[in-house]
């Protein structure tokens, strides 16, 4: 950018709501757009939400604007103010390119744009993230708002966040975090879907999904790791005496827009042949032009033989399946195909509004039906669940190892009436965090640790690289057995990572640690910043699929089996308590991952620039961040959470955690023969 550009973009983002309207512009068709909402208002609540949109702006607009409104409003079921959006390009610029007081406030306001990126959001100019809901902002005069507010913001302010709605600038002090957010916080019994759909359209509340709403997304990467391990780790289920590769394994999912797109990358990695349905053009179009995915069918009868030939070839490559996932199932199913491992990464949390899309009907028909006929939807959704799931039994009666991702796919099938309960009454097939992640990761503590190279450089980003691998190695040398495969994996992915070309907008990277790891790398950071050696500062965060920072029984803590598994004290005090040890924001959603109403999720940010202050920051709160979960899940009684908690006491002084106590099955049978 030109010094000219810089000056403009600055002052743009300085301005707020514009003193003179700018001009209607005209619907991008280059971008994947939201599809339509349904129609849920009153006319009076119409009225209410004209009345609530029109808040943003002076009188003096309101005649010209409020019939613009109510036209997205019953055109799109929202109202999105896309007169509004910039017409500057959206993508995370360097640091000090932000107008700001605060380097912190900067930081932050690179991550906002990170996440409207077209490169990484799902629907951009709908200020949706991703999982087809996930949204930064209701409005673009929010967006327009909150950069603002950041520009003025000190080092001694609290921007306050409702649901994309900036409360505003609150006085505070240095150690307070600069940002606090909240999305979809709504009384539990108003939190069912057609809930959110009503609030959402009256512009007083929002689907967060954790990462998006909480400006810490980093694109299809931060799910490509989670992925991948679970690959490998559910492709050693499928070992025998003879097989202990997983070349030419066939891994069969679905979705590559909502949750990323990772799964391809993903398969590459673990070396397996993979295909991957999405019935989004749009989606398949912009994975295979970022690589995340090797080729592209349309067509059934090409893409059977092509996965029959990859699987003999024993080389990993990756396809889309563009097209609708039901059809595939069932095709493979019919041909007597043996798959080895099935999933479904389809944003089924979000059923009913693009979430999921159903068989025997095209991607607009959908799109059409989801708005003007949403009974006839919700019917067709829950059929092709039913069939969906029937395919997927006869293969894995077959052989194949079929594990729930967590995006509420069984649940969602479970309430269509699909043959996925055992007689006991749990789902027949288990989550991959029962089997795989929960005893294997979350228990010992290890979780997605990210960050963020402010400086917007690829060089910096190698020394972090560099730099986690050595602190990896280094506490490898020690560590005890049980969390020695877990370092092991992790290193290799982080010395693999640049070659495996992971960048999708900022120059992000993910890698699984535990608090020792995670504390250990970003003092490494903080220090390599201070010593000059990483030209800028470092912003630290982590995705919802963790540790402590989730409460969401049908996935992060499906393996919590005490009764505690639908109480969420621990992601409110994961909040609380990375507030006030040192988080530059911190975020609280109902939602994420498995929807609005199932889970809630608490995350946080936190900018490190060399500081002796930010060492004290990093000690205190990634301590807590992870600590809190493992603390609760070895109350929970799970044997990996109780050994990591007794190593973690011996290391850290000052900390006693409450251990529990073992009954004996022949206690408890005869107290209650």
């Amino acid at each position: 950018m030109t010094v000219s550009e810089i000056s403009d973009f600055q002052a743009q983002l300085k301005q707020g709501i514009p003193d003179v309207l700018p001009p209607v512009r005209p619907r991008d068709e280059s971008v994947s757009h939201a599809p339509r909402r349904k129609q849920i208002l009153t006319p009076e609540e119409e009225r209410l939400a004209l009345r609530n949109a029109l808040r943003y702006f002076p009188q003096k607009f309101h005649a010209e604007l409020a019939p613009e409104f109510v036209n997205e409003l019953r055109t799109y079921g929202r109202i999105y103010m896309y007169r509004f959006r910039p017409d500057y390009k959206m993508y995370a610029r360097p640091v000090e390119m932000y107008p700001a007081k605060s380097q912190q406030a900067a930081a932050i306001m690179m991550m906002i744009q990170n996440n409207l990126d077209p490169a990484v959001a799902q629907h951009p100019h709908e200020l949706i993230t991703y999982g087809g809901n996930g949204a930064v902002f209701q409005n673009w005069a929010q967006y327009l708002l909150v950069m603002k507010y950041l520009s003025e913001m000190t080092d001694e302010q609290t921007l306050v966040m409702y649901s994309g709605h900036p409360l505003g600038l609150f006085p505070s002090h240095k150690e307070a975090p600069r940002v606090v957010v909240t999305n979809g916080m709504v009384i539990p019994n108003h939190s069912k879907p057609d809930d959110w759909e009503r609030m959402n359209a009256l512009g007083v509340s929002q689907y967060g999904q954790m990462t998006a709403g909480s400006y810490m997304y980093i694109g299809p990467q931060g799910i490509v790791h989670g992925t991948t391990i679970t690959v490998l780790n559910a492709a050693r289920r499928r070992f025998t005496e003879s097989r202990r590769s997983t070349s030419g394994m066939l891994f069969v999912s679905s979705g590559l827009g909502g949750m990323s797109g990772a799964q391809p990358k993903a398969g590459n990695i673990a070396g397996v042949v993979s295909v991957v349905a999405e019935i989004n053009p749009k989606a398949v179009e912009k994975r295979h032009a970022q690589g995340w995915v090797d080729e592209v069918h349309d067509s059934l009868d090409e893409l059977i033989p092509r996965i029959r030939e990859a699987r003999a070839a024993g080389k990993a490559v990756s396809m889309a399946y563009l097209g609708n996932i039901v059809d595939l199932w069932e095709r493979l199913a019919a041909e007597g195909e043996s798959v080895d491992l099935g999933s479904d990464q389809t944003s089924l949390h979000n059923p009913w509004a693009g979430g999921y899309y159903p068989a025997g009907l095209t991607f607009e028909e959908s799109n059409a039906m989801m708005a003007d006929n949403p009974e006839e939807f919700r019917n067709r959704v829950q059929d092709s669940l039913r069939r969906q799931i029937a395919a997927i039994n006869k293969l894995t009666d077959d052989g194949m190892y079929f594990f729930d991702y967590g995006n509420a796919f069984l649940l969602e099938a479970s309430r269509a009436g699909a043959d996925v309960m055992k007689a006991d009454g749990e789902f027949r097939y288990p989550s991959y965090v029962q089997d795989i992640m929960g005893p294997l990761f979350f228990d010992y503590g290890f979780g997605p640790f990210r960050w963020v190279c402010a400086s917007g450089t690829p060089e910096d980003l190698a020394v972090t690289d560099r730099i986690a691998a050595e602190v990896l190695e280094e506490i490898a040398k020690t560590a005890p057995e049980d969390i020695r495969g877990q370092l092991d994996d992790n290193i290799h992915w982080i010395k693999s990572a640049a070659e495996n070309h992971l960048v999708v907008g900022s120059q992000a990277r993910i890698l699984y640690a535990d608090a020792e790891g995670r504390a250990k790398i970003a003092l490494a950071f903080n220090e390599a910043i201070r010593r000059g050696e990483l030209s800028g500062p470092v912003v630290l965060g982590r995705d919802h699929h963790d540790v402590s920072g989730t409460d969401s029984p049908y996935r992060e803590t499906s393996n919590i089996y005490d009764g505690s598994s639908f109480c969420a004290d621990m992601a409110v005090h994961n909040v609380i308590g990375d507030s006030f040890r040192g988080a530059t924001w911190v975020s609280l959603h109902n939602g994420g991952g498995v929807g609005w109403g199932e889970v809630i999720n608490g995350g946080f940010g936190m900018v490190i620039d060399g500081s002796p202050e930010s060492d004290t920051r990093i000690s205190r709160m990634l301590l807590w961040d992870v600590n809190n979960g493992i603390a609760r899940r070895s109350w929970a009684r799970n044997s990996g959470a109780i050994d990591a908690i007794r190593r973690e006491m011996d290391r850290t002084p000052g900390m006693t955690v409450t251990l529990p106590n073992f009954a004996d099955d022949s206690v408890l049978d005869n107290a209650l023969a």
